[in-house]
């Protein structure tokens, strides 16, 4: 077992590479979309920015 353990922390140190690369990626895919979308129903987007700013309103820090 301690051979697995030593294969792991690189291999640990590429995942963690590889998942920021795909966490970048989705969220730029996820703007994209989320602009899309605003442009498509900008009648839900407004709606959608009214109920986020209700919120930050009433949100307590």
């Amino acid at each position: 077992m301690p051979d697995g353990e030593s294969h792991e922390e690189p291999e640990a140190q590429e995942t963690d590479a590889e998942r920021r690369r795909r966490r970048t990626l989705f969220l730029r895919e996820l703007t994209e979309a989320r602009e899309l979308r605003d442009r498509v129903q900008p009648r839900r987007a407004k709606v959608a920015r009214l109920r986020h700013a209700m919120r930050m309103r009433t949100f307590r820090w």
